[in-house]
This record gives structure tokens, C-alpha cells and sequence, in this order.
């Protein structure tokens, strides 16, 4: 029998730069050290900062002035850095620079009072961060989740077609979105998108792994947490493509019942799930039979995220 394991899979280059920061915060300042909202969307990386002094807060009227607060890798609202200011704290801001790269657009085509549809899950952080960025009180932005959305609301709240464009959630299907964007190319001849995708690097690569994975195994489990956008997407991947699959975030999690008859058990992880995760609920996995462990040829992730200067090792 063999556990499989889907490459790449696990930390990203963002995710990987908003926990060093906070771990790095911690080092150099010392607890309390708040975040606003969590760092990454991982029971395990939350609770292992708790451990070290990290105080996790929804808002930041629940930060005492003159503190230091870390803003998520999801990114923030100009309202919400706004609040910082007038606050005195000191900001470390973990947000993905592929999701400033987001914020930058929509800010651009505010300034231009273009209308703008986003793609994305109404309630997620990163969404919240992105439309929070919209400033112009002649046009307006636009959520939509699901292919339906475009003709139940959208059609009837664009007021100029002519000066549209539309961003993504960083963390989204590629498959899905691309069925939405079309039809928005459909609908509004005239819609500007970004030069280049907004769903960012790795999430591609995890989904693309995740499918390979999926035509080699009889079972795929997903390591990561319930509110993971990425996570839950390699699952639902899975599923489409014919195969049992379970988000788990945790050993304990793991119900030795899904892996009986099963000779090749796939694992991969979302973005925000750490390899120390990954390994132990591997060994979760072996207690149930004699596996062997492979490791899926994949793509070489080479992409590197710096820290802010004043968190830099000296």
C-alpha cells in the first residue's frame, strides 16, 4: 500500500512570509504582539503563535493604542489601516503581495471610476480587504460568487458596460472562475481583466497537483482547516474528479474506515497547512497498514517574499 504525496503542496511564498513575520514580531518586540484577523486560515499555525504570545483579534478597537498589530496575509481595508493610524500602532502588514497586487488594481480603477466585478466568496477576509479598496462614489464594485450571479443581479447593476473590469479572489478554482469569466467576456464585450491572472501562483500549481494526484490514487485527503479557500478547492477538485476525498486539520481527524480497501491513499495540502502538519497525519495514516511513502514528480516552486525591513535578521 502507498501514501502518495501530491508536489507542490503546503506553505506558500505569502503564507510563509506572514507567519515568520509574526514569529519574527514576537522575537524582536515580545508578547503581546496582536493580528488582526488569522495570520493564515490554520488551526495549527493560529494556535502555535497563541503559544508563543500572539494575541488574534477580529477588530481593532480590541487592540490597546500605541500596540503592535500584524495585518493578515489576507490584506486589509484602506478603512481598516485608516483605524491603525489614528490607533498610534505599529503595523507589520503580512498581506500577500499577490493580493496588494489585487488591491493596486482595484484602487486603479476606482481612481478611473470604473465599475468593478470581483469574483469571490462573499465573507472571506481577502474579499472584504479587495472591496474595501474601492473609493469612488460614481461607479461601484460588485460581488459575485457562482455563474448564476452574472444574469440573477450583475446585469441589471452595471450602469456603463462600456467601463467595466473585473479581479479574483487570490484562493479560487482556476476551472470555475474561468467559466465565469467567460461569461463575462459574454456579456460585457467591453470588460477589462488584469494582464495577467489573479489567482495567484500557488494556487494553481496546488490545484494542478491535486489533479494529478487525483488520476493516481483511490483516496485523497487535504490537509488544511474548514475556513481554507485553497483547501476546501483541492477537496472539491477531487470530488469532481471521481474521488473520495477529505479536508482533515488535524491527526485526530482522520477515521481509519475511509482507508480500508484502499491501496493508494493520496495526501496534499493547502497553502496555509505547514509540512509538520502533513508528516503527522502521514503517520496517522501508517497505523492503519503497512504503506510505503512517494513523493508526485511537480513544479519547483522558487518564489521568495521578503520581510519587512525593521523584522529582518540584524
Amino acid at each position: 500500500m502507498k501514501i502518495v504525496l501530491a508536489n507542490p503542496r503546503g506553505f506558500c511564498a505569502g503564507v510563509e512570509r506572514a507567519v515568520n513575520i509574526v514569529k519574527c514580531a514576537l522575537e524582536i518586540y515580545q508578547a503581546p504582539v496582536y493580528v488582526r484577523h488569522e495570520i493564515v486560515h490554520n488551526r495549527f499555525v493560529v494556535d502555535d503563535l497563541k503559544q508563543r504570545g500572539a494575541i488574534f483579534v477580529e477588530e481593532l478597537n480590541e487592540v490597546p493604542n500605541n500596540s503592535i498589530v500584524v495585518f493578515s496575509a489576507h490584506g486589509v481595508s484602506k478603512t481598516v489601516r485608516k483605524k491603525a493610524k489614528e490607533q498610534s500602532l505599529t503595523v507589520f502588514d503580512a498581506t500577500c503581495p499577490l493580493v496588494k497586487k489585487v488591491h493596486m488594481e482595484v484602487a486603479r480603477a476606482s481612481r478611473k471610476h470604473m465599475e468593478i466585478v470581483l469574483i469571490g466568496h462573499s465573507g472571506h477576509p481577502e474579499v472584504q480587504g479587495t472591496m474595501g479598496h474601492y473609493t469612488s462614489h460614481i461607479g461601484g464594485i460588485y460581488l459575485i460568487e457562482v455563474l448564476s450571479d452574472i444574469k440573477k443581479f450583475l446585469k441589471s447593476k452595471i450602469k456603463d458596460p462600456n467601463n467595466l473590469c473585473y479581479v479574483t479572489q487570490t484562493t479560487l478554482s482556476v476551472n470555475e472562475t474561468k467559466e465565469i469569466i467567460n461569461e463575462l467576456n459574454r456579456i460585457f464585450p467591453n470588460i477589462q481583466g488584469p494582464k495577467k491572472d489573479d489567482i495567484c501562483y500557488a494556487t494553481q500549481n496546488r490545484q494542478d497537483a491535486v489533479h494529478k494526484l487525483a488520476s493516481y490514487t483511490d483516496l485523497v485527503i487535504v490537509v488544511g482547516s474548514n475556513n481554507s479557500s485553497n483547501s476546501t478547492r483541492l477537496k472539491e477538485i477531487a470530488e469532481n474528479l471521481g474521488i473520495p476525498s477529505y479536508l482533515v486539520d488535524c491527526p485526530e481527524n482522520i477515521k481509519l474506515e475511509w482507508l480500508k480497501g484502499k491501496l493508494k491513499v493520496g495526501v496534499t495540502a493547502g497553502a496555509s497547512a505547514p509540512q509538520e502538519l502533513v508528516d503527522q497525519i502521514v503517520e496517522r495514516i501508517k497505523i492503519s497498514g503497512e504503506f510505503v511513502t512517494e513523493q508526485l514528480s511537480g513544479c519547483k516552486e522558487t518564489v521568495f517574499f521578503e520581510l519587512p525591513k525593521e523584522l529582518e535578521p540584524r
